[in-house]
């Protein structure tokens, strides 16, 4: 693995890697970093009068991957994906993209990025209303310089695959709220990124069809095999979408990992909040809350362990005894019980959250 601007490994399977990434603003934040070898404490940097919008931010993407960054507002989430496409320049760190270091990137080899590797969906569609939804989703290709009748071809893929099939001659305005955010989700795909970030594409659709827009995600994650980022404030969303999921407050990434770490190993009271009201059975697996497996009998019926506690509730409360967890190949590794399923999803963790958020 090549090292990074400050020696650390970077792995050369992440389609994208940072390390330590900052982006404070006030004046002349890099001499105050210097100052504070890189590292100063979020005091010193709040009685410094600077805002920290990332504060010493690291984590990978790897391929095919669906992390999602969320947070409430003003935590940092947009502002750390628009520094992972360079889009505002990092105060410090590095940024790699498919192996190229993003920070040492010329102009041009930025722009050429964006336009041939990168897709981006944001919350507002910004479509051009004098265009057709054709004209819309291949306006990239266009600027490309891409030939009309590539271009069309392209289109009718693209308008099949968001299932818009026929409605190519339509206008934005002839659209609904959620077929106007998959035109956007169709232009960012015309060039074929090999990363898409999508930052609260959903958040301003009423909620069936932000449903229906998830499902319609998932299908074409299922068929493309994004690597994607995607941001979010809505832990349901998150839990829904993700691979993993990054949790931010204040600029730093409090807690990245699978959705059944942050709702049974919740790192601060900020996690713990976001994870409280969550369905707890429809995330949680037999494997996330088993005891050990000398506590099964030899013989005792099994369980998946990869299995979700919702599927396989109703077996596990009416077994006369504890059953095993298996894993693919079968072999035991821990045993389940129905107090294990029923602390598991219907307990609650004694220490309140109060002001957490």
């Amino acid at each position: 693995m090549p090292p990074d601007a400050e020696g650390a490994a970077v792995s050369s399977d992440a389609v994208i890697s940072c390390r330590g990434v900052w982006k404070l603003y006030g004046p002349d934040p890099e001499r105050f970093l210097e100052r504070h070898d890189g590292t100063p404490a979020i005091e010193a940097v709040k009685e410094a009068g600077y805002i920290p919008a990332v504060v010493d931010a690291s984590l990978e993407v790897m391929p095919g991957e669906i992390l999602v960054l969320m947070g409430l507002s003003g935590s940092g989430k947009s502002t750390l994906v628009r520094c992972l496409s360079r889009l505002i320049e990092p105060t410090a760190g590095s940024i790699h993209f498919a192996g190229i270091d993003l920070l040492a990137a010329s102009h041009r080899e930025l722009i050429d990025l964006r336009r041939h590797r990168m897709g981006m969906v944001f919350q507002h569609f910004a479509l051009f209303p004098h265009r057709t939804v054709a004209e819309n989703i291949t306006f990239p290709l266009e600027v490309q310089g891409v030939d009309s009748a590539t271009r069309r071809a392209r289109g009718e893929e693209i308008l099949a695959l968001v299932g818009l099939e026929g409605r190519g001659g339509y206008y934005p305005r002839e659209l609904s709220g959620g077929q106007q955010q998959r035109v956007g989700i169709g232009r960012s795909l015309a060039v074929e990124p090999d990363v898409w970030f999508l930052d609260e594409p959903f958040s301003a659709l009423d909620p069936l069809i932000r449903r229906e827009m998830q499902d319609e995600f998932l299908r074409l994650q299922a068929v493309l095999h994004k690597t994607i980022v995607f941001i979010t404030h809505d832990f349901s969303e998150a839990i829904r979408l993700a691979d993993r999921i990054a949790i931010l407050y204040e600029g730093q990434i409090v807690q990245l990992g699978r959705a059944e770490d942050l709702v049974t190993q919740p790192a601060t009271d900020y996690v713990r909040a976001f994870a409280r009201d969550v369905q707890r059975d429809r995330i949680l697996t037999a494997r996330s809350v088993m005891g050990g497996p000398a506590e099964a009998a030899p013989d005792a019926a099994t369980v998946p362990a990869d299995a979700i506690l919702r599927d396989i509730a109703a077996s596990v409360l009416s077994a006369p005894e504890k059953l095993r967890v298996v894993d693919a190949d079968g072999t035991t590794v821990g045993s389940l019980s129905r107090d294990d399923v029923i602390d598991a999803i219907w307990s609650t963790d004694a220490s309140e959250v109060g002001d957490a958020v």
